[in-house]
């Protein structure tokens, strides 16, 4: 009995030896989790910065930067550039653009809603909270990428068709003049709301902005 406790304590010896040398040796370091954020803040950052700088200067170090994430927690979350460009652009519509649709809709007419389109722009362009102008107006600026060229000029143009859908509206029933040329009424609105996001951009101010605006309802027909 007494040899075998002997050999019990010989054979456990070399245990404790062995966790004593686990104990003393330093514990491995773990991978580290991605980092967590919020999605919608980031997502508002990324339309900061697409906004401020347009779609081709805006990198995605730039991106990472900004919206505080790694590159692989952008792809993971918004896919690559483009695909956050894309959802950028629909929240911004929603966000920030979505004024240009409200006016035509609720106006009683082509003239009002285009009047109050343009007057919330100029409030809009110039707001000190975020970069002036229009997002899909200057991120076009110096884009080549064709596939994001072709996708802001699509918004643009399905911009001025719904004007000229309204103006035609209103032909129809009489509130304009039947001779009103519906495409260019509803193309001189485009111009003038485009000029507009680049004169913010350059430094016009919204009171400045409202007395184009007023210049430009003036030639509107009247019946």
């Amino acid at each position: 009995m007494v040899s075998s406790k002997a050999g019990e304590e010989t054979e456990a010896t070399p245990v404790a030896r062995a966790s004593g040398a686990a104990k003393a040796r330093p514990a491995s370091r773990t991978r580290g989790r991605p980092r967590s954020f919020d999605r919608e803040t980031a997502l508002e950052k990324a339309i900061l910065a697409f906004w401020e700088r347009g779609y081709e200067a805006t990198s995605v170090s730039d991106l990472t930067r900004v919206m505080d994430i790694g590159a692989p927690s952008l792809y993971a979350a918004f896919g690559d550039k483009r695909s956050l460009f894309e959802e950028v652009v629909r929240e911004y519509g929603v966000r920030y653009g979505s004024f240009t649709e409200r006016a035509l809709a609720e106006e009683p007419d082509a003239r009002a809603g285009v009047t109050r389109m343009l007057r919330e722009a100029a409030a809009e362009y110039t707001d000190p909270a975020h970069p002036h102008g229009c997002l899909v107006v200057h991120a076009a600026t110096n884009c080549s990428t064709p596939e994001v060229e072709e996708s802001l000029r699509g918004l643009r143009n399905a911009n001025i068709a719904a004007i000229r859908s309204r103006i035609e509206a209103d032909i129809a029933t009489g509130a304009l003049p039947p001779a009103t040329d519906a495409a260019a009424l509803a193309r001189h609105t485009g111009a003038m709301i485009q000029g507009m996001s680049q004169q913010a951009r350059d430094g016009a101010s919204r009171e400045e902005l409202e007395a184009v605006v007023e210049i430009a309802m003036a030639i509107w027909p009247r019946t």
